[in-house]
């Protein structure tokens, strides 16, 4: 690659970068009134961040497995509304001993 190729390249993701997040503004002058489309609104970060971060947990570790017992314990110690770094490090420490038993056998 060449660098006029590469600074074009980003040149143009930053253009529409800043236009997805100008013209919201831009467009949409005040307030949203309807319930639906602000309801949708609300949720969308969360969707997103799920998509991006569900792939990710499964393809992380070693083995499926491992994955899946951090998932798991990830998922019951934020249904009982245990703090995130709480969650996160429980989650942790699961896919290790669960790695390292399956090492053991």
């Amino acid at each position: 690659m060449n660098f006029p190729y590469v600074l074009t390249c980003i040149a143009l993701m930053a253009v529409v970068t800043y236009l997805l997040r100008m013209l919201p503004l831009v467009l949409v002058k005040g307030q949203i009134q309807n319930s639906f489309v602000r309801s949708f609104l609300y949720y969308v970060p969360y969707a997103v961040l799920s998509a991006m971060t569900f792939p990710a947990v499964f393809s992380s570790t070693s083995s499926p497995v491992s994955a899946a017992a951090g998932f798991a314990a990830a998922v019951v110690l934020s249904f009982f509304r245990r703090g995130l770094l709480t969650v996160a490090l429980s989650a942790a420490a699961v896919v290790y001993l669960t790695e390292w038993i399956m090492h053991l056998f």
